[in-house]
């Protein structure tokens, strides 16, 4: 069994400022928080930019260029930039970031879909900022778009054309084999990082049987030329990437995919939520990845090849 992986998605775009005061907005906000969660233990850092003044997210690479250098300063990880945004971006507005800074690794996901966050509306009577209850009710009538052909320019462009690699994102099956369609095209190289997502409506639901299948799936398609990865929206979070961890997965964590640290109990930090992953797979005698390991598992170019 290799050493297991550690991502810790940091801010994203699902939660709003109003459902915890512990997500990072400003750029200082996230880089503290990022470089927090790597001295904890994370070897990959997967970040969102937002808008520092009401908290939306942002494509702006200007404001992506206000906190990676801060983070690359201060630590090795692997910083890994969405091409996902939101929802509410378009495909260019989504590439910006990545394609002027050129990152070792971004995350790509491998199919159009319904991205339901919704029901977040119930528990909350109040909103810290007009833009927030807009955006959740927005997604009951969005598609998150990612077409073939949206899949085949970020990898042409930004795969091919910057020797950026990916955080090939599945939210369920058909995604898996997405992705086998682009690598029998020859569109991608092996090794590649298979992140399996559950608990999101609209995907897989988080049943220990999905993550079963989904591994059973993955191992078809691709043999031996993937690192597996995993992640689970919310409450689900621990008992999946503890399970997957067992099964020989890596883990993603962070406060994009779940905002607390246990029941009831919001994470002050990223690095909480780090240090409490890296405790548990201590205790399964399993041995955490630095960030060069990191880097050679997944034949990264390395953090002297980036623009920022």
């Amino acid at each position: 069994m290799s050493k297991v992986i550690i991502t810790c998605a940091v801010t994203g775009s699902i939660h709003t400022p109003t459902m915890s005061p512990h997500l990072p907005i400003t750029p200082d906000e996230i880089a503290a928080s990022a470089i927090g969660a790597a001295n904890a233990g994370a070897a990959i850092l997967h970040l969102h930019a937002r808008d520092p003044n009401n908290g939306s997210p942002t494509p702006d690479p200007d404001i992506f260029r206000q906190f990676l250098p801060q983070i690359r300063d201060a630590c090795d990880a692997v910083i890994n930039i969405t091409t996902g945004g939101a929802a509410t971006m378009s495909i260019e507005e989504r590439i910006a970031g990545p394609l002027a800074l050129q990152p070792e690794m971004c995350s790509l996901n491998m199919g159009s879909m319904n991205f339901g966050l919704y029901p977040a509306l119930e528990k909350f009577p109040d909103w810290k900022h007009d833009w927030e209850p807009d955006y959740l009710s927005g997604s009951r009538n969005q598609i998150f778009r990612n077409t073939f052909t949206d899949i085949e320019t970020i990898l042409e462009r930004l795969g091919k054309g910057c020797g950026t690699r990916f955080e090939f994102e599945c939210y369920d099956v058909g995604h898996l084999y997405n992705l086998a369609h682009f690598v029998d095209r020859g569109l991608t190289k092996p090794p590649f990082f298979v992140q399996t997502i559950f608990g999101i409506l609209g995907g897989i639901g988080p049943d220990p049987e999905n993550l079963l299948h989904m591994r059973r799936i993955a191992d078809k398609l691709f043999g031996s030329d993937y690192q597996w990865s995993i992640l689970a929206a919310g409450r689900h979070q621990t008992r999946f990437v503890t399970t997957g961890a067992m099964l020989g997965g890596h883990v993603r964590i962070g406060l994009e995919d779940n905002l607390y640290l246990s029941k009831g109990v919001l994470a002050e930090s990223n690095a909480t939520q780090v240090r409490k992953i890296s405790h548990i797979l201590d205790e399964l005698s399993l041995e955490i990845a630095t960030p060069a390991e990191a880097r050679t598992m997944l034949a990264l170019k390395g953090p002297d090849d980036v623009r920022f």
